[in-house]
């Protein structure tokens, strides 16, 4: 018996069959939904899609050395004499990078190189994320809206081309998550606006048709390989699950956490002893990290002493790995870990 692994989303892996094949050859039945692996430029998370927002005959960028975002793009607003009313967005391009890598799925699964119950799982950024990542602060509330029409079409199409039985679609919630630990403000602008979050969340995920899975992954930042900030320790992430599980219209298929690589100590997981998902909901923990099987074992033991059980992850996406050895080498570490996760579970419960 082994514990259940979640793959975030990225996998740095050259080609969409290779990470299928990859991925089934060393994990096997247990990861229950397969990504692509993000390649090309949805490796860099939300990065692909400033070169779309810029395109746009709306927008401009917006004036002064401080409009910049993260990665040094210049941010945007709306164009002078154009109001939000006039303001749409066609494609973002998810659905039509999600259609065929599902062929591609559909080829792997045929071959019997991913579990036949696996599902395919795509991806989305939060809409609020891409607009406050590449938009100027006063803009975010004029552009928002478009933009999250759009993103919902894309939710609608990949849906349409995609056999429900066979879907999972993951919110990636980070710039909301981050906002919600409350150590760090986006702009100097946002408050940790618990209402206004949990609303963005139920309104994108009631979009989600009931018979597709639906995750979250909550995140703290992946740039540089390093977290935004890091959290305290597990209870912001503990009443954001609390808050969607209480929320959210939909069945919650899974909620994944990140866990810093430093922490083993009894303070970062004692909030879990106020853990309340739903019945069906699976809990993913990032315990795997660049420090190998034993740091994994390290936090497991310790998330074990206030959790009866829980399924694997790395704290983040794999495309922070630089070569496909690292890959492969992480992936092992999740292999073994899940074995041995197991059976720490099972010895917790039984005594």
């Amino acid at each position: 018996m082994t514990a259940a692994v979640h793959l975030v989303g990225s996998i740095a892996l050259p080609r969409v069959p290779e990470v299928f094949k990859t991925v089934g050859a060393v994990l096997g039945p247990s990861v229950r939904r397969v990504p692509d692996g993000e390649p090309g430029g949805r490796r860099c998370w939300i990065s692909w899609q400033y070169p779309l927002l810029r395109a746009s005959t709306y927008l401009e960028p917006a004036e002064g050395a401080e409009m910049r975002a993260s990665a040094g793009f210049a941010k945007l607003q709306l164009k002078k004499g154009v109001s939000r009313d006039e303001l749409s967005f066609g494609e973002l391009g998810y659905a039509r990078e999600a259609r065929p890598s599902y062929e591609d799925f559909l080829r792997a699964r045929e071959r019997g190189e991913i579990h036949p119950e696996a599902r395919f799982q795509v991806c989305l950024p939060t809409p609020f994320a891409v607009v406050v990542a590449f938009c100027a602060p006063d803009a975010v509330a004029d552009i928002e809206p478009a933009y999250e029409r759009a993103m919902l079409r894309e939710v609608e199409d990949i849906c349409a081309a995609i056999p429900h039985k066979d879907l999972c679609l993951q919110w990636d919630v980070c710039v909301e998550m981050v906002i919600w630990d409350g150590q760090i403000k986006y702009h100097g602008m946002y408050q940790a606006n618990e209402a206004a979050m949990l609303e963005r969340l139920k309104r994108i995920s009631a979009a989600v048709p009931a018979s597709v899975e639906l995750g979250y992954h909550l995140c703290y930042g992946d740039w540089d390989a390093k977290h935004f900030v890091e959290p305290k320790d597990a209870a912001r992430m503990v009443a954001l699950a609390n808050a969607l599980s209480d929320t959210v219209p939909h069945d919650i298929a899974y909620i994944h956490m990140p866990v810093p690589i430093a922490r083993t100590d009894d303070a970062f997981f004692a909030p879990f002893d106020g853990l309340r998902l739903k019945k069906g909901t699976e809990l993913y923990l990032g315990l795997v990290n660049a420090d190998g099987i034993d740091g994994t074992i390290k936090r497991a033991e310790a998330a074990l002493k206030h959790l009866s059980g829980f399924g694997i992850a790395a704290e983040c996406g794999l495309g922070r790995c630089k070569t496909p050895d690292d890959v492969r080498a992480l992936l092992d570490t999740h292999a073994a870990a899940a074995a041995k996760i197991a059976d720490l579970a099972s010895g917790a419960r039984q005594s």
